[in-house]
């Protein structure tokens, strides 16, 4: 069975505006490590993972989209880090999001992904949602976008900095791609 999965480490090492409050966090050493992670995982497995993004420069949304419709692979897994407002608060907590008329695949992975994270995590579960994000409207195989926690929050800002944390999420991320896989993608 080939397998090949496109991974995306969402926004790029320079996206004005994804940090954490003290600008200890940027969203996308976050992202970039735990896609990194997964990639590992998977390859592990026998996986081919290929990348939409890329270390040292931003990558359009366009882009990424264009790249995920001109290859043959099996799903589109964004990886992110939460925010609420630019300042300290309380929101926190896990979610994924599909496209609001999502294919049941999508839906189907998207429920193993959070599911394996809360499990692995143990943070609080805000479940499947439905968002018109362009990675998740544009693209035409089953596509799914994480959020593994906030940025706005004190308490995940430090796990999201974490690599034990970071690798927690790369694994419950790897496992439920997997286990998607061997069950046919349902």
């Amino acid at each position: 069975m080939l397998t090949t999965l496109l991974i995306d480490a969402g926004h790029g090492p320079e996206t004005a505006g994804k940090r954490s409050p003290d600008g200890l966090l940027r969203e996308f050493s976050f992202n970039s490590a735990v896609a990194d992670l997964v990639k590992q995982f998977l390859i592990e497995e026998g996986f081919t993972v290929i990348f939409a993004h890329k270390a040292q420069e931003d990558v359009p949304l366009t882009t990424r989209i264009k790249l995920a419709n001109s290859l043959t692979v099996d799903a589109f897994v964004s990886i992110h880090a939460n925010a609420f407002g630019n300042d300290w608060n309380s929101a926190n907590g896990i979610e994924t999001f599909v496209y609001p008329t999502a294919s049941k695949a999508s839906i189907a992975l998207a429920s193993l992904v959070q599911s394996a994270l809360i499990t692995a995590c143990n943070r609080t579960d805000r479940g499947v949602k439905k968002a018109n994000y362009a990675v998740l409207r544009e693209t035409r195989i089953p596509a799914i976008l994480i959020e593994c926690g906030f940025m706005t929050n004190r308490e995940e800002a430090a796990l999201l900095m974490r690599k034990a944390y970071r690798l927690q999420c790369a694994r419950a991320i790897a496992h439920a791609l997997s286990t998607w896989i061997y069950r046919g993608k349902k």
